[in-house]
């Protein structure tokens, strides 16, 4: 096996429109369908192309593997300097903040908060608390405060998933279970986890906000079967305006419930630091499932977090198995124990139970200590592992927790002063912000569809006042949704020197596998050249893959032979999906999912890169391939032309790639992100639509390029081969 540096490549990723989706995306007419393909001889026309593998075998190519989903292992290496480290958790925190929702924030309207109902405790007081998040978006819950005056620590919790959890009172079963296995000691008190907490944050000199989540207590505008157990599209809120939850349209402008709780969680803050008994310099949030995830986020994303006790979540296992826990792109090369990493080398500590949180003393827990170390801090993370209960918030995990609470707030107290005591239990009608005078705010389908295009024409607005069109934004969210940081080192493998026939000429060629070390990728690739070469390149890019540079009797098409007659070498490339990744030949016309069979596309997508994403990535790999040998006898950095379906691949490449190109052309066919339908189209993108859509992408693209023919986007006529031609 020979091995050759080629000159003309770089890394595409999982990204594919099949010719029956490029013509309608054109505006053609007719469209071009499988049958159709056959009939003009798409087989026959296959096997006279060069081959890179034998006949039905495809690239040892990572992506082809199974699909990473909530269930998988999650690893954390820590990083080998504080250096890395920084740049590693700048990248995460971007991603985080672009799958979110919240890159840029959104604009930080009036909370128009409402405080009312207090209601006397021996040490503490109860209120009753609502505010708006977003217009008409109202967060709601409980407000324990000290009667000590001063200015307090303030906790947030988050409740997770316990059903009505404001309000819950356990009954007399569950109370006895409770007792019998040691979880809780207080016969009456103890049968509501959240007033305990609140109540006991109180009583250590804390103000508490208990706060709900949505679907759950006082927070019904979104219902709890949407946020928590959506399992099926919904046709009538998957339209191209007025679009609902969990649509392709709210994927593709990063709206999702998860991002929504994570709004709700930064404005709770900025109402906790409103509040004159509030030292805003000292804020903590703690939560058990549902709710450590929501702790996680908020202590990632948040840097006016001091404290976080995220419990019973932060594991090398499971994720988060809700729909109200998952974003598309969120864990895309990461996962909860780096996303906990986040907060260091702040103090950090964590439950473990016997759920998929067991195995943190030896998977996760460790690592964290690492990193700690590394940032000088080891004595600021701790994790409480009591395997010999559940899944739980009991006394015993929050015990623990106040314990923290009163180390790192240095509120000096004894041990005593640390244990829950009895307390009046409240009742619900005692603890709801709702009333005659207060009354519930209407939710429903059309308050879901206003929040989110509030939400999407906020962000619009916040792009349309930038100086520079949002690129500053735009830039950085386009790398983050697309994936891109470079490529691992590469070889061209397999290489086979031939000849290639076209016009009544012969030309050199060679094909081989651009092949990671790692085997995270494995393109096939052809690459001719003219028998005068100059020290000019184009790479070539086509919805058939490499084969797109031949015509179907198998010489090369008229216009490769007229750079290659001009002394330009002509690469083509299989991006993820082409070509030789599919056993028979035929274009990929729809994306893969996971096993979970809730239709929501964070299940896949936020784990995996999407198809579109994986073949960018590809061509960025090929680009960045060549780029080294620039400078050595080589002036001219490759070109780029893409003139069917793959023109937004090309654009979006254009648009995230860190150097510039010599030139390119492309068409793009007026394609929009925001009117793929299907989430597992080839085409689908999430995030896109928010930063521009395509048109936002050759924004950034004609900064990043050099000379850039666009067609497809309006007027604007020519040849591009002759345009390529020109110097």
């Amino acid at each position: 096996m020979r091995v050759m540096k080629f000159p003309l490549f770089a890394n595409p990723e999982n990204g594919d429109l099949s010719l029956n989706s490029r013509w309608k995306m054109a505006g053609c007419r007719f469209a071009i369908t499988s049958a159709a393909l056959l009939a003009l001889g798409f087989q026959a026309f296959a096997a006279a192309i060069p081959r890179v593998l034998p006949a039905g075998e495809v690239p040892q190519d990572a992506r082809l593997g199974p699909l990473k989903d909530l269930d998988g292992y999650f690893p954390f290496t820590p990083p080998e300097s504080r250096e890395v480290w920084e740049k590693r958790a700048d990248q995460v925190r971007l991603q985080m903040r672009v799958a979110l929702g919240i890159y840029p924030e959104p604009t930080r309207t009036p909370l128009n908060a409402v405080v009312h109902g207090r209601i006397e405790g021996e040490d503490y007081t109860v209120e009753k608390v609502f505010f708006e998040s977003m217009p008409g978006l109202f967060v709601t819950g409980s407000l324990f405060r000290p009667k000590t005056p001063g200015a307090h620590p303030a906790v947030l919790c988050p409740h997770g998933h316990w059903r009505n959890a404001r309000f819950a009172i356990r009954t007399d079963a569950e109370m006895k279970k409770e007792l019998e296995s040691g979880g809780e000691r207080l016969p009456e008190s103890g049968r509501s986890i959240f007033q305990s907490l609140g109540v006991q944050l109180a009583r250590m000199g804390n103000v508490a906000f208990v706060y709900d989540m949505f679907g759950d207590s006082d927070s019904l505008q979104i219902s709890h079967e949407l946020a928590h157990r959506f399992a099926k599209q919904r046709p009538e809120m998957n339209t191209r305006e007025n679009w609902g939850l969990f649509s392709p349209q709210a994927e593709e402008h990063a709206q999702s419930i998860i991002g929504l709780h994570t709004w709700n969680s930064i404005r709770a803050l900025d109402f906790l630091s409103s509040l004159p008994d509030v030292d805003p310099k000292r804020l903590a949030c703690t939560g058990a499932s549902g709710g450590g995830t929501q702790t996680m986020m908020l202590a990632a994303v948040d840097p006016r977090l001091a404290v976080a006790c995220p419990a019973v979540m932060v594991s090398t296992a499971m994720q988060g198995g809700c729909t109200c826990e998952n974003a598309s792109l969120l864990r895309i090369g990461t996962g909860n124990i780096e996303i906990a990493g986040l907060f260091a080398p702040k103090p950090q500590g964590m439950t473990a139970a016997n759920d998929w949180t067991k195995e943190m003393e030896t998977k996760g827990f460790p690592e964290l200590q690492k990193l700690y170390g590394l940032l000088g801090a080891p004595q600021n993370v701790a994790l409480w592992a009591h395997t010999n209960f559940g899944h739980n918030y009991n006394a015993v995990s929050r015990a623990h927790i106040y314990a923290w609470f009163n180390e790192h707030f240095h509120l000096g107290l004894s041990a005593d002063r640390l244990v829950e005591r009895d307390y009046p239990l409240l009742k619900q009608e005692q603890l709801t912000v709702w009333d005659a005078q207060h009354p519930a705010p209407a939710g429903g389908d059309d308050f879901e569809r206003r929040l989110l295009k509030w939400w999407h024409d906020d962000a619009q607005a916040q792009f349309a006042k930038a100086t520079d069109g949002g690129a500053a934004i735009n830039g950085p969210a386009w790398r983050s949704l697309i994936g891109w940081s470079g490529s691992s080192a590469a070889t061209v493998e397999s290489l086979k020197e031939f000849k290639a026939e076209g016009g009544g000429k012969s030309y050199g060629a060679a094909s081989g596998i651009l092949t990671a070390k790692d085997h995270s990728y494995a393109l096939p690739i052809i690459e001719l050249h003219s028998a005068k070469p100059d020290d000019r390149a184009v790479i070539w890019l086509d919805e058939r893959g490499k084969a797109g540079l031949f015509a179907n009797d198998g010489a090369l098409r008229p216009e490769i032979c007229r750079l290659l007659d001009a002394g330009i070498s002509v690469a083509g490339v299989d991006l993820f999906g082409q070509g030789e990744f599919q056993a028979d030949g035929q274009p990929l016309t729809v994306t893969r999912r996971t096993k979970n069979p809730r239709e929501s596309a964070a299940f896949t997508f936020g784990y995996n890169s999407a198809v579109f994403a994986q073949r960018v990535q590809d061509i960025c790999t090929v680009l960045t391939f060549r780029l080294p040998n620039v400078g050595q006898g080589q002036r001219h950095a490759p070109s780029l032309v893409a003139l069917d379906g793959t023109g937004p691949l090309a654009a979006a490449a254009l648009a995230v790639l860190p150097e510039k190109i010599e030139s390119a052309a492309l068409q793009t066919g007026g394609f929009r992100f925001g009117s793929v339908l299907e989430l597992q189209s080839p085409s689908f993108l999430p995030a896109a639509a928010k930063y521009g859509d395509l048109p936002g992408a050759l924004a950034l693209a004609r900064h990043q390029a050099g000379r850039l023919l666009v067609l497809g986007e309006g007027s604007e006529k020519a040849d591009p081969i002759d345009w390529l031609l020109k110097p």
